[in-house]
């Protein structure tokens, strides 16, 4: 399998002779300590386990995830868990109609004793940052997220202050209620490298969830330290690690032919952009790691592209009318592209 990353050559280190390669990735410890992660959150979580490794998948990625669901599915619980995994700091935003864009980025303050302007920063500034209902907000409060998700930086008062790394956005939004609530506008919803649906439970899953959670067992594994936490560094490095899993070319030719798929297809009046094949690749990198391997497949491309465009596209008129849904159309798009075989 060719590898179309290009790699540029280290100088050597210290201890290190010149022609002497410097020792490459440690994949399994990566994979090991990615199960671990997974376990543990999955531990919360009971009964979501394609939406624990979306998650996953996002946070390596450094990108992030819009989740939407019905209450009470356990969109807080996720990010609380995840958060209590790695040793991160987690901050929560309640969206609501009279929420200012100054109380989500933080804002500067005149302080006449000392005759200057004091910068108090907002609760961007964290590792996770769970924007709760975040179409509850009007338009211009939305916005304040924009430079953030984007640059990792919040300009106050003229002056770019950067934010903790990693950092993460999880928003979520409320598929029922529509009375009160302002669509997310394109741009910002462009960029969320992920929309993870969240459902029901199977019966067997919400019985262990059940018990668990009325017996206080959820709370008692937040407040303990779980088995194999991250340091922000490891998880820093892990993230450092998806670039470098090997993408074939005929791979990477395969999720931009995805892409532009929906391009031609007459049941979408808005297709996905470019910025969709940047994170369709990053996304199935992230899969490949995750899943232990050093090299993409083809099927890691197939099953992150639905959940990397549902939001970018727009139905037609007549395919709303038939009730069809961004994911039922997607797929229909993504069986008439022929995949590579490796």
């Amino acid at each position: 399998m060719n590898d179309t990353t290009h790699r540029p050559e280290q100088p050597p280190q210290a201890g290190q002779q010149q022609g002497e390669q410097a020792p490459g990735p440690d994949w399994r410890a990566a994979s090991e300590q990615l199960a671990l992660l997974r376990n543990s959150v999955n531990r919360l979580l009971i009964g979501q386990e394609q939406v624990v490794e979306q998650v996953l998948i996002a946070l390596l990625s450094s990108g992030h995830v819009l989740l939407e669901g019905v209450p009470g599915l356990g969109k807080t619980l996720l990010v609380r868990a995840l958060a209590n995994c790695f040793g991160g700091s987690f901050r929560r935003i309640q969206f609501t109609p009279d929420l200012m864009p100054a109380d989500v980025t933080g804002h500067a303050i005149y302080q006449m004793a000392e005759g200057r302007f004091e910068v108090r920063r907002g609760p961007v500034f964290t590792n996770l940052l769970l924007a709760d209902e975040i179409n509850r907000a009007p338009a211009k409060t939305q916005a304040a997220l924009l430079e953030v998700m984007q640059e990792k930086q919040v300009t106050i008062d003229g002056e770019p202050l950067p934010v903790p790394r990693p950092f993460m956005v999880l928003a979520t939004q409320n598929p029922i209620e529509q009375e009160g609530t302002y669509p997310l506008p394109e741009a910002e919803l462009d960029r969320f490298l992920l929309k993870v649906l969240i459902d029901f439970p199977s019966h067997e899953a919400e019985l262990k969830l059940a018990a668990a959670a009325s017996s206080g067992r959820i709370e008692q594994h937040l407040q303990q330290q779980p088995a194999g936490q991250l340091t922000l560094e490891r998880l820093r490095e892990l993230q450092a690690l998806v670039p470098q899993v090997a993408l074939d070319q005929q791979v990477l030719d395969y999720a931009v032919r995805l892409v532009r798929a929906t391009r031609d297809a007459a049941q979408l009046r808005r297709p996905a952009g470019p910025r969709a094949s940047i994170g369709l690749l990053q996304a199935a990198r992230a899969r490949a790691l995750l899943a232990g391997r050093e090299f993409v497949l083809p099927d890691d491309v197939k099953a992150m592209a639905v959940p990397v465009m549902r939001h970018r596209v727009g139905l037609s008129p007549d395919m709303e009318i038939d009730g069809e849904t961004a994911d039922s159309v997607l797929a229909q798009i993504i069986d008439t592209v022929e995949a590579p075989r490796l």
